[in-house]
């Protein structure tokens, strides 16, 4: 008799065929403070910026360069992330990024300086420009098909949830404490939050696989999704949804035939809305003030913008189930109609409020659906390296979006004038998209049963 073969197990039929488990859950929720944490840093230096100009006698110009360091760091630490984690592991960077951003913050308290807190701003960016993508990527692959986009955009929640509890906690603490006590708070809690991933987060089983890990460590992390059913395996193969190409490299992939437009439309729609997102984030309690808005509630209107991303869910939702490029160029052109209108309603504050949630609700869900978007876009080779350069080359959009309204200020445009400028990206992202839905007939989306390529790595 000839020896049975031995039993391979193709690891994301495993994970579609059995309920998400408590271990996913916890995989989400380290993934979801990890991007709670980036939003709620991001968005800090946008709240403490009032207080900044007046204790350090800048003038609103000479405040672009602190606002846009972290970006150009955001932007440096997601383009060299793929690369990285290919090489360390995505626990590992993640670990490491984590720890960075939160000492960089913690050190930012104690600036004297402009220039410190411009160097350690950098940092900081660095840290979480790491960070973020190799989250997305990791709880990505912890997802079954059928629920990638809505348990990734609900991850992603954690970004304007975290933009939107900094604007709360930051009005509530500089009164107090000083602007200094929120970089202090933004430091502190990443690397409590370290000791947690150390402890509580695994590799991602993707990477195991592709990696050759040893057979006993990939079942030791399915078992605590599927039991038995992975114990028994002998091996373990991944299997493509998306179509494999001959390059090597995860950069080469992102830019060979089948996935060209598709990136750099993916790069266009993430830049133009992180163009809209730091120039409101940023310059919104400043042009609020400068309208006749009392301060402090020009800070808590200006925290509704991100906390209105909780949306994503929704979207996520409709991401799984139809076509995830158009669901999402509507989101963009409504945000452009929504941003407008902040323009013209600075004379109400309740009307404002309004105006400003429903924007930053259309805004918000339609960026944090991106790297859903682009993490079904990619195959497993080149989908940490995809996601990454999205949101590296987007964060320019974020350093363009702190200088724009400096510039527009500079020219003395109404306060009308600048958020119908702002408005415009939000056009150019939705066109974007549909540019990409014609390149890419299917959207370009992982769906289940629809598997086009052949076993992309086995154990």
């Amino acid at each position: 008799m000839t020896p049975a073969a031995p039993r391979r197990v193709d690891v994301q039929t495993l994970i579609n065929e059995h309920p998400f488990s408590p271990f996913q859950w916890v995989i989400f929720g380290l993934c979801f403070f990890i991007v709670l944490l980036d939003g709620f840093d991001t968005a800090a230096i946008g709240y403490i910026a009032p207080s900044l100009l007046k204790e350090w006698g800048l003038s609103k110009p000479q405040l672009a360069p602190v606002l846009s360091a972290a970006l150009f760091g955001l932007a440096a630490g997601a383009l060299s992330a793929g690369p990285l984690a290919d090489k360390l592991g995505r626990k590992r960077l993640l670990v490491i990024s984590v720890a960075v951003f939160g000492l960089a913050c913690g050190a930012s308290a104690m600036a004297g300086e402009l220039s410190t807190l411009v160097l350690l701003r950098f940092l900081t960016g660095l840290g979480l420009g790491a960070a973020m993508p190799n989250a997305v990527t990791l709880m990505s692959g912890y997802c079954p098909d059928a629920r990638r986009a809505t348990l990734t955009n609900a991850m992603f929640c954690g970004f304007p949830l975290g933009a939107a509890f900094g604007g709360f906690l930051a009005a509530w603490m500089i009164p107090q404490w000083g602007w200094r006590s929120v970089l202090a708070l933004g430091g502190l809690t990443p690397l409590l939050l370290v000791v947690l991933l150390v402890l509580l987060l695994p590799e991602s089983v993707r990477y195991l696989v592709a990696q050759r890990a040893p057979i006993d460590r990939i079942r030791a992390v399915l078992a605590r999704i599927a039991g038995d059913a992975a114990r028994r395996a002998e091996s373990f193969v991944l299997t493509e949804h998306r179509p494999v190409t001959n390059e090597r490299g995860g950069l080469s992939v992102v830019l060979s035939g089948p996935y060209r437009v598709g990136s750099l439309m993916l790069w266009l729609a993430y830049f133009m809305g992180l163009v809209m997102f730091y120039a409101l984030i940023n310059w919104m309690p400043i042009l609020f003030k400068d309208a006749g808005v009392e301060p402090r509630t020009a800070t808590l209107i200006s925290a509704l913008f991100p906390l209105g991303g909780v949306g994503a869910i929704f979207f996520g939702w409709l991401m799984d189930r139809f076509n995830a490029n158009r669901v999402i160029a509507i989101g963009f052109a409504l945000t452009a109609v929504a941003i407008w209108a902040i323009g013209h309603a600075a004379g109400e504050v309740a009307t404002l409020m309004a105006v400003v949630f429903i924007g930053g609700t259309l805004m918000n869900t339609a960026q944090s659906s991106l790297p859903a978007l682009a993490a079904g876009f990619y195959p497993t080779n080149a989908r940490a390296t995809g996601v990454a350069w999205m949101l590296g080359i987007g964060r320019f959009g974020g350093i363009a979006g702190s200088f724009l309204v400096a510039q527009l200020s500079a020219q003395r445009l109404s306060f009308a004038g600048i958020f119908a400028v702002v408005a415009v990206p939000g056009l150019v992202a939705a066109a974007a998209l549909i540019v990409k839905q014609f390149a890419e007939p299917d959207g370009g989306q992982d769906t289940p049963g629809r598997r086009t390529g052949a076993a992309a790595a086995a154990h």
